[in-house]
């Protein structure tokens, strides 16, 4: 883990009420993995007097030297807000990388990805390293759903990686007009995949727990939860666990990603 403050490469506005960050920061960001967060705060502000946290969106490189972080974040109140003011030369307030990731396994093969809305920042990271382990991307799936399609983000990056992408949005304004784990049942009625990565909206998270314990298919899920820390000190973040032997686990330091059917959703 890294405590440092970061300057701000640049803050994009990429879709109504999304921005892409890139904060220059320690190389030793080249090991986090898909999944893990950071903490961020601006140091000269007093709201939010907190870090807050944020998924890694993913890596700055020039050839094998990673020298920053990419964040994707919206817009959701004052210090989202703030956040999107932030112009390059700009110090944060830096503190990652932290949680666990998800797990990647070589046996799998057949790979589908699950977002909504702004989950699908840390699938973007995801999908990155996945190519980097040589993984056939032409045979994995991209599900991803949104409000309106403003709110269908990175699809041109899943689409450079080779993946099928799908898309579908509540109000039928791009894609089809349904629930994003509609055209998912689908697709796994058709072919099976090895595995699920899922993150977004609770009730998105909590339908495909109950898919996965229908059908068997592995799914990891990284949960969102309110962090005063983002080192499990607060004890903020804690999410009811199935396992009799722990009522509770926590977003920081056992998750974010957690497999699906360890959590009551």
């Amino acid at each position: 883990m890294f405590l440092e403050t970061a300057e701000v490469l640049w803050n994009k506005h990429v879709a109504p009420g999304y921005f892409k960050i890139g904060l220059q920061c320690h190389p030793g960001y080249g090991d986090a993995v898909p999944g893990q967060f950071v903490m961020l705060r601006q140091p000269d502000r007093l709201y939010p007097l907190l870090r807050r946290p944020f998924s890694i969106h993913g890596l700055i490189q020039t050839g094998k030297t990673v020298e920053g972080i990419e964040i994707l974040y919206k817009v959701v109140g004052k210090g989202t807000q703030a956040l999107s003011l932030c112009r390059r030369g700009d110090g944060i307030d830096l503190m990652g990388p932290l949680g666990n990731g998800f797990l990647l396994s070589e046996n799998c093969r057949r790979i589908f990805l699950v977002a909504g809305g702004i989950g699908v920042a840390p699938l973007v990271f995801l999908a990155s390293a996945l190519r980097k382990k040589n993984f056939d991307l032409s045979t994995c799936r991209v599900f991803l759903g949104g409000k309106s399609k403003n709110d269908l983000l990175c699809v041109e990056d899943f689409v450079s990686f080779g993946m099928n992408v799908e898309i579908t949005t509540d109000d039928g304004s791009a894609g089809g007009r349904c629930l994003v784990t509609q055209p998912l049942e689908t697709a796994i009625s058709r072919t099976r995949p090895d595995i699920i990565y899922a993150c977004g909206p609770m009730g998105m998270l909590r339908c495909l727990a109950a898919l996965s314990e229908k059908t068997g298919i592995p799914c990891q899920i990284s949960v969102e939860a309110v962090m005063a820390c983002g080192m499990g000190t607060c004890l903020g973040c804690a999410v009811e666990a199935r396992s009799k032997e722990e009522k509770y686990l926590h977003a920081c330091m056992d998750g974010p990603v957690f497999d699906a059917g360890a959590l009551v959703l």
